[in-house]
């Protein structure tokens, strides 16, 4: 009997064993996860590539624009003001730019949007200045316009335009700005003497090389 009562004994350890080796481990659960997500802070859109424009900057025929309205892709996008002096936007039809700063353009297209958003929030930037140009004519390595981006004197237009030719008489250089004309001296200018003659050019102003 003893011997019997033994077996049982370990048979029964030995069940309880293996059945405490199955039960599988309880893990610990997972905090749930929150009910909203915080939304990101709304941005304005990327304005890209821009010039730099002085404030008295007006828009002009051949400038081109960036036109971005936030969230409306369908109607940002670079336009280029035509001759006329206006540009055409999506919806919107066309708007006179000619003659406006950029940021009254701004104004102009916003009043005009809301016909068809609410609330609309547009940017304009200047992609290109081509409106305004000076010209340089004559003895120098390189005539031709240039963009007048922003504050430039005589020399630095001469120098841009690569310097001037062997043969240039270079005493007798003179600016044209409508009807009145500008005499300089490159020679007294370079030595540092007579500066008032080195003016800040116009956008028209041609620089006339004999």
């Amino acid at each position: 009997m003893l011997k019997r009562f033994e077996f049982v004994l370990v048979a029964t350890v030995v069940c309880l064993t293996f059945t405490a080796t199955e039960v599988p481990a309880q893990s610990t659960p997972s905090p749930a996860p929150p009910t909203s997500a915080a939304k990101p802070a709304a941005t304005p859109p990327n304005v890209g590539a821009a010039v730099a424009v002085a404030p008295d900057f007006v828009v002009g025929p051949e400038d081109v624009l960036g036109i971005l309205f936030w969230r409306e892709t369908d109607m940002s996008g670079d336009v280029t003001v035509r001759p006329d002096g206006r540009i055409t936007l999506p919806l919107l039809g066309d708007l006179q730019a000619e003659g406006l700063r950029p940021d009254v353009l701004r104004d102009e297209i916003q009043k005009a949007a809301t016909k068809y958003l609410t609330d609309p929030n547009v940017t304009v930037v200047v992609r290109t200045i081509n409106s305004r140009k000076v010209f340089i004519t004559g003895e120098v390595m390189m005539p031709g316009p240039f963009p007048l981006t922003g504050p430039r004197t005589v020399m630095q237009l001469i120098w841009l335009a690569g310097g001037l030719a062997e043969y240039a008489k270079s005493e007798d250089i003179q600016i044209l700005r409508g009807t009145k004309a500008f005499k300089f001296n490159y020679k007294d200018v370079a030595k540092g003497k007579k500066l008032e003659q080195n003016i800040l050019l116009q956008p028209g102003d041609t620089v006339v090389v004999p």
